[in-house]
Order: C-alpha cells, then sequence, then structure tokens
C-alpha cells in the first residue's frame, strides 16, 4: 500500500538553547568529578527524557536542601533559586553548584540593581514557575508585585507609582508580554524596563520559527513536557498564527493520530529543554506512516555559547 505524501515543516531554531545545554552538562561534568550521587534541587531542565537519563547516570532529584546530605554535590537547576537557597547551602558548608541560565541571572542582577536605587519590581510571570519564584526570592518580600495578565495590571497598588520597574520571566510568550508592558506603561507612565527584553533570545527566536511555520501547515507538534512554560507558549504561538491544530507532545508515542488524519502538511517543533533525539523519534513515527518530504523553515541562525562554572572546569 502507498503512503499518502506529507509534507514535514521543521522550523530552526528549535530545541535546546544554550541555558539548558549548559545546565545538563554541569550535572554531566559534576558527576564526572565527584561521582554520584550528585544531588540536583527540582528538574534540572522542564524534560522527563533529561531528567531520566540524569538520574540513571547517579543524578538525585529533590525538591528542597533538606533533603540533600551536607556531605554530596548539589547543583541549583537553570530556572535560578531564591537567595536563601545558596545561603542556606553555605551554612550547611555543602559543595553546591549554580546551574542557572545566565540570561535569568541577568533579570536576577537587574532587580537588585532596582532595589538598591529605592525601585519597587513589578514581575511578569506565571505565579509557581521555579523561575518566578527564584526570580522573585532575590529581593525581600513584598519587593516584586507578580502579575500575569493584562487584567492583572488594573488590579495592583504599588507602594508610590513613581518609583517601579518591572522584569519579566524568560520564557513568556513575547506578544503577550508586549500588551502586559503596555498595560503597566499605560497605568504608570514612569516606570522604568529592561535595558534590553527579558525573554530570551531562545524564547523569542523558536516563537519567530513558529510564526513562519504555522501557516503553511494543516497541524503542529511541540515536542516538550507539560511543565515547560516556553513550551507551551509555542502551542499557543502557532494557534494563534493560523494552525488550525496544535497540540504539545512529549514523545512520539504521545501523537494522536486519529486528529491528524486527512493532513498533508504538519508543522514541528521543540521547547528549549527537549533533545533533538525526541525530535528525530517524532519524525521517524510520520515516515512509518507517510511518504514524508522534509522541509526547513528557518528564522534564525544560533550560536550561543555559556561557559560552565570555573569549579567544574578544575581538577578534582
Amino acid at each position: 500500500m502507498t503512503k499518502p505524501p506529507l509534507t514535514l515543516y521543521l522550523a530552526a531554531p528549535r530545541g535546546f538553547c544554550a541555558g539548558v545545554d549548559r545546565a545538563i552538562k554541569i550535572v554531566e561534568m559534576a558527576l564526572g568529578k565527584w561521582g554520584a550521587p550528585v544531588y540536583v534541587r527540582h528538574e534540572i531542565v522542564h524534560n522527563k527524557f533529561v531528567v531520566d537519563d540524569l538520574r540513571a547516570k547517579g543524578a538525585v532529584f529533590v525538591e528542597e536542601l533538606d533533603e540533600c546530605p551536607d556531605d554530596r554535590p548539589v547543583i541549583f537547576s537553570a530556572h535560578g533559586v531564591p537567595k536563601a537557597v545558596p545561603a542556606e547551602a553555605a551554612r550547611r558548608e555543602m559543595v553546591f553548584v549554580d546551574a542557572t541560565c545566565p540570561l535569568v541571572s541577568k533579570v536576577h542582577i537587574e532587580a537588585e540593581r532596582h532595589h538598591a536605587n529605592g525601585l519597587q519590581m513589578v514581575m511578569i510571570g506565571h505565579e509557581g514557575h521555579p523561575e518566578t519564584v527564584g526570580t522573585m526570592g532575590q529581593l525581600p518580600p513584598g519587593e516584586v508585585i507578580l502579575v500575569e495578565t493584562v487584567a492583572d495590571v488594573a488590579e495592583i497598588t504599588p507602594r508610590d507609582p513613581e518609583k517601579l520597574a518591572f522584569i519579566t520571566q524568560t520564557t513568556l510568550s513575547v506578544d503577550d508580554t508586549a500588551e502586559v508592558v503596555a498595560a503597566l506603561q499605560g497605568r504608570f507612565p514612569a516606570i522604568i524596563g529592561p535595558h534590553k527584553e527579558d525573554i530570551c533570545y531562545a524564547t523569542t527566536n523558536r516563537q519567530e520559527a513558529v510564526k513562519a511555520m504555522a501557516p503553511r501547515a494543516d497541524a503542529m507538534l511541540v515536542v516538550g513536557a507539560p511543565n515547560s512554560s516556553n513550551s507551551k507558549r509555542l502551542v499557543e504561538v502557532g494557534a494563534r498564527a493560523g494552525c488550525d491544530y496544535a497540540q504539545l507532545v512529549q514523545r512520539a508515542t504521545d501523537i494522536d493520530w486519529r486528529a491528524l488524519d486527512g493532513i498533508t502538511s504538519i508543522g514541528i517543533t521543540a521547547g528549549a529543554s527537549a533533545p533533538e533525539l525526541l525530535v528525530n523519534e517524532v519524525i521517524d513515527a510520520f515516515r512509518a506512516r507517510y511518504d514524508v518530504s522534509v522541509e526547513q523553515v528557518e528564522t534564525a541562525v544560533e550560536n550561543v555559547e555559556f561557559k560552565v562554572p570555573r569549579v567544574l572546569r578544575e581538577p578534582a
């Protein structure tokens, strides 16, 4: 039986960003330097496949520092941690390595600088997300007001409307965030924004690639985890950019083939914490059912690389 033809649009860039790459490398290098077990506070990145792979190599994932013994190294996830966490690790004289993405650290530094200048912060982010918790935890309680939507902006009561600055989570929808920023600037004309956008290059690039790809595809799949903010945003961006069916899948086994019945084109991308191996798995699943021709939709070329902390580059 001949397979039906299918055009597969592959978004570029997709998948791992420099911060995720660095965080995974940090865990692997820590295991190489100190041996197993190495403890990791929270999922190092939001991807089950990556976490399971590192667990098999000897990483132990915990939610809080009090689950870690004093005599084994601990790594803080790429999403960043509140200030109290490294302070407690230092108090316990633990060996710790901070795998916070440098672009998240940039937001932390920004928040501290504004705070030192007497400004109260407004953070645009998702409540409870580890990155939001970590960023808000850089400053004393009450110094960061969290907003998620335009509606939230109307509800907040800052200490002094003339002394405000805003920061954002790095993995938000570029378009949604622009609306919230406009609402903040409309209500608080004196509010100070970041010198350079807080939403990271990788989030922006992946969303732009989806915007270019989505109108051409009958359906779109985003390879990523359900707790991955940037992956979920890609699904929303795809739907908004004109793709009638946009879904998040963790692996090829999650594909709903009945929903894809009758399609002649599919767009595929991956969130910043999803390995290329899982993208290839999805492509292979389509090749098994269709006569696939692949077209790459490239909107940017990434060559960003972040160094791992010095402690891992020195011999044990």
